[in-house]
């Protein structure tokens, strides 16, 4: 499931061609993704102009002239993909003649400087759903979530606050988005390992030694902060499914010293441990038993 840098990435990619332009015309192909799709959503969203490109946490975010928010999350195999709209009638037909069986969402809208643009949400396994919610309105999908982890409120007292009094791994502390939105196994495996922190470890004995010792804790912020730039600059990882709005894979993937590794020798030198696969809250767990403890 793409995470906060593949959805960043999209973001990003998006950007240039959403913002400021507006919606003419709203296809959507089956009533539904994972969830239904937002009553009247086509006749909401005609007419409006994206004032606003954003993400919070694993979701997309459209600020709308209506005052109302588009929010989009990819799911397991949903992608965005944009581009200049094809007029020529030859090349549309070709275009129909690819794989275009799971375009479920298809938007054409006018940008100020890009032109005519169509925007299309495709996704095999229909695991991702959308949302129109109004600008203040209570909203189910964010009001929950924790603060982003690339901001400043992101810091070791944070973590320090919510990890007291509990009993459960650290690793799953992190994949809690109350306590950090946007992080995900990889990338939380990845951070864990380059702190050489035991994924299994309690968060209340993180939180008790961030009392005498800070450097742990702050030093595993900085970690998490620092794998998920490295990503983004990589535009993402790419084990299946993930690609940008442009189409293109993500390549953190070739970058990963944990996650996926199952039996390979540890990248730290000197180490001639083997990366564990481990079961944990039913999700891989990936680390070296050795280094991290």
């Amino acid at each position: 499931m793409p995470e906060l840098p593949e959805v960043e990435t999209v973001k990003r990619g998006l950007e240039p061609f959403l913002a400021g332009a507006t919606i003419e015309k709203v296809i959507l192909n089956r009533p539904d993704l994972r969830f239904p799709f937002p009553d009247n959503m086509a006749d909401r969203l005609i007419g409006q102009t994206i004032i606003h490109v954003g993400r919070r946490a694993k979701y997309l975010v459209l600020g709308l002239s209506s005052h109302e928010v588009l929010l989009a999350h990819l799911g397991m195999s949903g992608s965005f993909k944009v581009g200049k709209y094809v007029p020529d009638a030859a090349a549309r037909v070709h275009k129909q003649q690819l794989s275009t069986k799971h375009d479920h969402v298809v938007m054409q809208l006018t940008h100020p400087t890009q032109g005519v643009v169509e925007l299309v949400y495709n996704d095999p396994r229909r695991f991702g759903y959308m949302d129109l919610i109004a600008q203040g309105a209570r909203n189910k999908h964010l009001d929950h979530l924790g603060p982003e982890p690339l901001s400043n409120q992101f810091n070791a007292d944070h973590l320090a606050q919510r990890f007291a009094n509990k009993k459960s791994p650290v690793k799953t502390g992190l994949l809690d988005q109350r306590n950090v939105a946007g992080l995900g196994n990889i990338y939380v495996c990845e951070a864990l390992y380059e702190m050489g922190i035991d994924p299994f470890k309690p968060m209340a004995q993180l939180a008790s030694d961030y009392g005498r010792d800070p450097a742990q804790l702050e030093g595993l912020t900085q970690a998490i902060k620092r794998t998920l730039q490295i990503a983004i600059a990589a535009g993402g990882s790419t084990l299946k499914d993930f690609k940008n709005a442009q189409g293109d894979l993500g390549y953190f993937q070739h970058q990963f010293k944990v996650y996926g590794r199952e039996g390979e020798l540890c990248a730290n030198e000197g180490c001639d441990t083997s990366i564990e696969r481990r079961v944990q809250s039913g999700r891989s767990t990936f680390m070296c038993p050795t280094c991290q403890t």
